[in-house]
C-alpha cells in the first residue's frame, strides 16, 4: 500500500490518485453503506453493489507495491524483504494489540463490563489461531501479512534463481485460493486458513506488479480500460452466478477468478495516464493512505456506536458514519504525524 523506501520524485501521480480513490471505496464498504435500505426483493442491492465495487482496491495496492519494489527486490531480494517487512510487521503487531484491547460495543462494555465485551472476541480469535496469525487483531489488518507473505515468496524465488517459477507458483496459489474460498461450495476444497489471508491472492497480485515493471509491460488507455471493465464485469458476473446457483451471499467475495484481471486493468489504465492527479496537494494526501487504512476501521467502530446511541438509521446514519470516520481519521493521522508516535504507529 505504501513503499517505505520510495522517494517523492519516483511517485506517479495517477497511481497516487488511484490509491486515494481505492481507499475511499474501502471506507464505503467498511461503513456498510446502504446495507440496510434501498432493498429490491428484500435485499439491499445498492449496498451489495457498493460493497463489491470496492474489490479492485486491495488488488491495486498489491500491484502498486510489487511495481515499486521490483528493482530493489531484483538486485537484493533478501535484504529488500527485510527492510520492507520490518516496519510493516511492527505496525501490524501494534495495531493488532490496539484492536484487541479496544471494545467494539461501548454500551455492552459500560453496562456489563470490559471483559464481558472483550472475551467472546478473544475466544473467537483463539479458536482459529492459524487464521488469526495471518489476519491480526482486526479483520482488515490481513493486508499486511498478505503483503509480507507475497514479498517473501518472490524474494525466495529470486534468491534461489527460480525467477521462472514466480508466475506458475503465484497462479497456483491464486486458483487454489479462489476454489477454496468463494468457490468452496463448488469445489469442496478446504483450506487451513481463510484464503483471503496469507499468500493465496497477494502473491499473484504483487508478482503482477513486479513483472509489469521488469518486463516494461504497457497498454494504451483504451485497451487497459477495456481490460478493467472486462475484469469488473467478470467479478460481478461470478458473484451473481455463485449467488444464483450456490446461494453464496453476493457481498462475501473478496476475490474471484476475474478480480486479478480487474486490478491489473485498473493499474495499466492509470499507468497510461501518468499525469492524472498531478497536484502537490494530491501527492501529499496520498501519503495518508496507509495510515488511513490502518486506523479507519477502529474509528468507524466508534462512529457506529455513536450512531446507535443517537438511534440513527438509513441515509442519515450512513452519512454520519462515513463523514465522521473520514474527518476524525484524517484529524487523528495529522495529529499523530506531529508527534514521535508517527514513527511507531505508521512508519
Amino acid at each position: 500500500m505504501n513503499n517505505y523506501n520510495m522517494s517523492s520524485s519516483s511517485k506517479i501521480a495517477s497511481l497516487e490518485l488511484g490509491r486515494i480513490v481505492a481507499i475511499i471505496t474501502i471506507l464505503l464498504m467498511h461503513c456498510q453503506v446502504a446495507m440496510h435500505y434501498a432493498e429490491i426483493n428484500g435485499e439491499p442491492w445498492l449496498g451489495f453493489i457498493i460493497n463489491q465495487i470496492s474489490r479492485f482496491a486491495v488488488p491495486l495496492f498489491f500491484i502498486i507495491a510489487g511495481y515499486f519494489i521490483a528493482d530493489k527486490l531484483q538486485r537484493a531480494p533478501l535484504a529488500t524483504l527485510k527492510a520492507y517487512a520490518r516496519p510493516l510487521v511492527r505496525i501490524w503487531l501494534i495495531w493488532s494489540l490496539i484492536s484487541l484491547l479496544m471494545p467494539f460495543n461501548f454500551g455492552e462494555a459500560f453496562q456489563q463490563g470490559y471483559l464481558h465485551e472483550r472475551l467472546p472476541y478473544w475466544d473467537t480469535l483463539l479458536a482459529q489461531p492459524l487464521n488469526s496469525l495471518f489476519e491480526g487483531g482486526l479483520v482488515h489488518l490481513w493486508f499486511i501479512p498478505g503483503l509480507v507473505c507475497a514479498l517473501a515468496i518472490l524474494a525466495a524465488c529470486l534468491h534461489f534463481g527460480l525467477d521462472k517459477a514466480i508466475l506458475p507458483l503465484a497462479l497456483t496459489l491464486y486458483i487454489y485460493g479462489v476454489l477454496a474460498g468463494s468457490y468452496q461450495q463448488v469445489s469442496g476444497l478446504e483450506a487451513p486458513i481463510f484464503t483471503r489471508n496469507g499468500p493465496f491472492f497477494s502473491t499473484l497480485l504483487v508478482a503482477s506488479g513486479y513483472l509489469i515493471r521488469q518486463r516494461q509491460i504497457q497498454l494504451a488507455f483504451a485497451p487497459a480500460l477495456l481490460l478493467a471493465l472486462l475484469g469488473m464485469a467478470g467479478h460481478f458476473g461470478e458473484a451473481a452466478l455463485l449467488k444464483s446457483y450456490y446461494q453464496v451471499p453476493f457481498p462475501d467475495h473478496d476475490f474471484v477468478f476475474s478480480t486479478v484481471v480487474w486490478g491489473i486493468g485498473v493499474f495499466l489504465m492509470l499507468m497510461a495516464r501518468p499525469n492524472w492527479g498531478q497536484h502537490p496537494q494530491l501527492i501529499d494526501t496520498a501519503q495518508m493512505v496507509l495510515p488511513f487504512y490502518i486506523l479507519h476501521l477502529l474509528v468507524a467502530i466508534v462512529m457506529f456506536n455513536i450512531a446507535e446511541s443517537l438511534q440513527l438509521s438509513g441515509l442519515s446514519k450512513d452519512l454520519m458514519i462515513v463523514l465522521g470516520t473520514l474527518v476524525l481519521s484524517v484529524m487523528l493521522i495529522k495529529g499523530i504525524q506531529q508527534t514521535r508516535l508517527n514513527h511507531i504507529l505508521f512508519r
